[in-house]
């Protein structure tokens, strides 16, 4: 049996970080393609060129981000049946996780191929755009299966405690991205749609390198028998799933209602904030990362019952988001101009985003402590909370771009940012102090140990 990361025993901050540094790096990896994507579409193709593909950007997490909370979702219940040690319950997990996710990306490629262009209007997406955006995202959502494949089989092997192969592959698929992203734009002058065709087939080479991986791995290797349809085995892992795929959407919802407010500014103002969503996509990573680390210590430690492993690692994930808003936060302070220079030419659309970032990075801390809280309580099981706050963001971010943008301009979408992660902070810090405390009087541990019993005799 290939080696997998138990990390139910052992020095907790050691399995930390022996965990977070590849998930860090994959995640950066990740960050930083799209970053050099932005830039090389900004410089190659111009501003317009770019406000056309980060004006794609909130459609993008609403099916992307659908399609990774549910896989995360799926991922909580595997993780927690490994650190139970219960490989029958593991193997069928794992099986279901494969067919229901199939299932949904067919849907999900069909639904956003035929609705795009309609969404985009709705959007209020500038006339001059408009073109490059429907080019760009009829690529990226044919390519829907490979990316909820990638999601799939990299939660999966996180769940296990593996953050090292999904890091390889990220290595790989970026190289592969960077170089012909450059060679699409500069050289064979594609458009916006040449960089779209390179991500998919970046995808395509992740995915591969996961599965090479997976296959060696015998405890998750399910046979024919558990695939076949178990509702039991269905229900937990759409539990989890479900909530968390919602919480993403919805929260995209949000954002896209602010992407909706900007256009409707003129296409300077599109591409300004194009520009600080890339940035602030950057500099929530390690934060980010902390959560995903998070996630997994909290579903294998639940599953054993080790509720003071939790509770320490949650600690120790806090310490590395707060070091993460200390040194980005700083950045987006102090230096918002030379960041945005770096990406667009315009000097009004540099003085845009240079506001919205500085406002942002004095209180981008919520939001890195808000990645770590929630995905403890989603770790745990508890899905429904971080779900709840998802629409509070969604009607947070509505409300204030909506009652700000008359006075304050593109300005409000920074307080409509910063409403919405106050918000979902506060409700999970309080779910998280609710839940913690029942695991602790043995509560709610022993109604999840009778409902793992349930399920396993199904």
């Amino acid at each position: 049996m290939t080696k997998t990361n138990d990390m139910t025993i052992g020095n907790v901050g050691r399995k930390i970080a022996l965990f977070f540094i590849p998930v860090l790096l994959t995640s950066a990896l990740q960050q930083i393609y799209s970053f050099v994507d932005t830039l090389i579409v900004g410089q190659g193709l111009g501003d317009n060129a770019l406000g056309a593909v980060g004006n794609m950007g909130s459609l993008m997490f609403f099916v992307f981000g659908f399609s990774m909370g549910l896989t995360n979702g799926f991922a909580v219940t595997i993780g927690q049946n490994f650190g139970a040690s219960d490989e029958k319950a593991l193997k069928k997990s794992v099986a279901a996780s494969i067919r229901l996710s199939a299932i949904i990306a067919a849907i999900l490629t069909v639904v956003s191929l035929t609705s795009l262009k309609q969404i985009l209007i709705l959007l209020v997406t500038p006339e001059e755009i408009l073109n490059d955006s429907l080019k760009y995202g009829y690529v990226i959502f044919a390519g829907v299966v490979a990316t909820i494949a990638y999601n799939l089989c990299s939660a999966v092997l996180r769940a296990l405690g593996d953050s090292r192969t999904p890091f390889f592959a990220i290595v790989f698929s970026t190289v592969f991205n960077i170089v012909f992203d450059w060679v699409a734009v500069f050289v064979i002058h594609t458009g916006v749609e040449g960089p779209a065709m390179v991500t998919v087939l970046a995808q395509v080479i992740s995915v591969a390198i996961c599965m090479r991986k997976l296959r060696t791995i015998d405890i998750i290797r399910p046979s024919r028998e558990d695939f076949a349809v178990v509702r039991a085995t269905d229900r937990t892992l759409l539990k989890n799933g479900i909530p968390m795929a919602a919480m993403n959407s919805i929260t995209a919802v949000g954002c896209m209602i602010v992407q909706y407010f900007i256009n409707g500014m003129g296409v300077e103002f599109t591409s300004a904030y194009a520009v600080c969503s890339r940035y602030l996509n950057l500099f929530m990573t390690p934060a980010q990362t902390a959560g995903q680390t998070m996630s997994t210590f909290t579903s294998q430690n639940f599953g054993a019952g080790k509720i003071d492993r939790i509770k320490e690692g949650l600690r120790k994930c806090l310490v590395i988001a707060l070091v993460s808003y200390v040194i980005f936060g700083s950045a987006m302070v102090f230096f918002p101009d030379l960041l945005a220079a770096r990406m667009l030419q315009g000097s009004l659309q540099i003085s845009l985003a240079s506001g919205v970032l500085r406002r942002c990075g004095i209180m981008i801390f919520a939001v890195d402590i808000l990645f770590v809280i929630r995905s403890c309580c989603q770790g745990m099981g508890k899905p429904l909370v971080p779900m709840a706050s998802g629409i509070a963001e969604m009607v947070l971010r509505i409300g204030v771009i909506a009652l700000f943008v008359p006075r304050f301009g593109i300005n409000a979408a920074a307080f409509a940012e910063i409403s919405a992660w106050v918000g979902a902070l506060l409700m999970n810090t309080i779910a998280y102090f609710y839940h913690i405390s029942r695991v602790g009087n043995g509560l709610e541990y022993r109604v999840s140990r009778k409902r793992a019993f349930h399920y396993n005799s199904n």
